[in-house]
């Protein structure tokens, strides 16, 4: 067996290994080096369209082999950030809130989340209040039905940001590891307001018992 057929063997080998592998970035691992063997065996042989092939696909993989670590990059700076929406105000509309309106109410279809500035508001189902700073509206945009689950209210004149879920799916598409960023965000309100809710009902017990007795 000469060496330019070992190779050939090889090549086929990785070819056959490309075809088992399920996640990306080894597949391209493995092209790029099938097109390195690939390319070294149609030089020894002069087989033009072979090296012609190989020639453009080396830097296709190469690039998006690049494009795909930095991918995984931005998902573990994501992962790893604090949670701050500041990026994601400048994609946000201002708006007026008044003090008696309803934002949106228990039931209504869902299309937009909100990031309060200033002013009072309350969850009216569940009696939370809605502190400045705070995302509230974004678990209809996972809901199956994308109904509203309560009745947010405004109790005192105030601002708030809006961005409609349309928006938040372009967004999506554009930046994929903003969906990643998005699924751990929802996730840590969905627990904050757990736990607001469990306080708020440690709260409540005594009187109701004192009230029972």
């Amino acid at each position: 067996m000469t060496w330019v057929e070992g190779l050939g063997w090889l090549s086929a080998a990785l070819a056959i290994g490309g075809a088992a592998m399920r996640t990306i970035i080894p597949l391209r691992c493995l092209g790029i080096a099938m097109n390195v063997i690939s390319l070294v065996c149609s030089a020894a042989t002069l087989n033009i369209p072979g090296i012609v092939a190989n020639v453009v696909l080396l830097p296709v993989n190469g690039y998006r082999l690049v494009q795909m670590i930095k991918l995984v990059g931005k998902v573990r700076r994501a992962a790893r950030s604090d949670l701050s929406m500041d990026w994601l105000k400048p994609f946000m509309t201002r708006r007026a809130a008044k003090a008696g309106e309803v934002l949106f109410a228990k039931g209504d279809v869902a299309e937009c989340m909100f990031y309060t500035l200033t002013g009072r508001f309350r969850l009216r189902e569940s009696g939370i209040a809605i502190p400045h700073a705070r995302l509230v509206g974004e678990m209809g945009f996972l809901a199956p039905d994308n109904r509203r689950t309560q009745t947010l209210e405004c109790l005192e004149d105030g601002e708030v940001l809006t961005i409609t879920y349309d928006e938040l799916r372009q967004l999506y598409f554009q930046n994929p590891e903003f969906g990643f960023y998005f699924l751990r965000l929802t996730s840590e309100r969905m627990f904050q307001n757990m736990a607001m809710m469990e306080q708020e009902l440690g709260r409540l017990r005594p009187a109701a018992a004192e009230r029972a007795a």
